[in-house]
């Protein structure tokens, strides 16, 4: 999260316009850089994640859920730590998102937002379309530029093991036909 945030705050802090493209997702801290830009573009079918804090393998907001629920007698000390940093780590990813929303949206909505983003609303590979981004208030569009998914086109990615994986293809530019008006 070190490096998005400071990415995101470099965005933030540029005089001019920013746009971030998204031609396939932003996850995590990819969408927090996301929350800096004055435009996110994204095609119909890109996605960003909420910025919820994962400790290891494990979701903050779910151990913080377990601290809760279960007499502190039956948790083990390493399951108390966790659920400590997790409470500190999801104060300070909502209170950097609210830092690159409030410039953009009411501070209710801000605050609200970030509240959703990072407090395990979801779980950490929710897909966010460009539709649903819009509804929460982000200002998405999605008119990629034919340009920025032929840039993408030349780094393949590399295939995964997992099954169901995407793979992404490059969209054919729409040429002039010679004689065409």
């Amino acid at each position: 999260m070190l490096a998005a945030l400071q990415i995101a705050r470099a965005i933030r802090a540029h005089k001019a316009k920013t746009t971030v493209f998204v031609p396939h997702y932003a996850m995590s801290g990819g969408t927090l850089i996301a929350l800096a830009a004055d435009e996110i573009v994204m095609t119909p079918y890109s996605v960003l994640g909420p910025v919820d804090p994962q400790l290891r393998d494990l979701p903050a907001a779910s151990l913080i859920k377990v601290v809760e629920q279960k007499p502190l007698a039956e948790i083990d000390d390493e399951t108390l730590v966790r659920a400590d940093v997790g409470r500190k780590a999801i104060a300070q990813v909502k209170r950097a998102a609210k830092e690159l929303l409030h410039r953009r949206l009411p501070e209710d909505q801000a605050d609200a937002l970030a509240e959703k983003l990072s407090t395990g609303t979801w779980t950490h590979d929710y897909p966010i379309s460009a539709d649903e981004a819009r509804q929460l208030g982000l200002p998405v569009n999605t008119e990629m530029p034919v340009e920025v998914l032929e840039l993408m086109a030349l780094y393949p990615q590399p295939v995964s093991s997992q099954p169901g994986g995407v793979e992404y293809l490059p969209v054919p530019r729409q040429r002039e036909q010679p004689g065409a008006a």
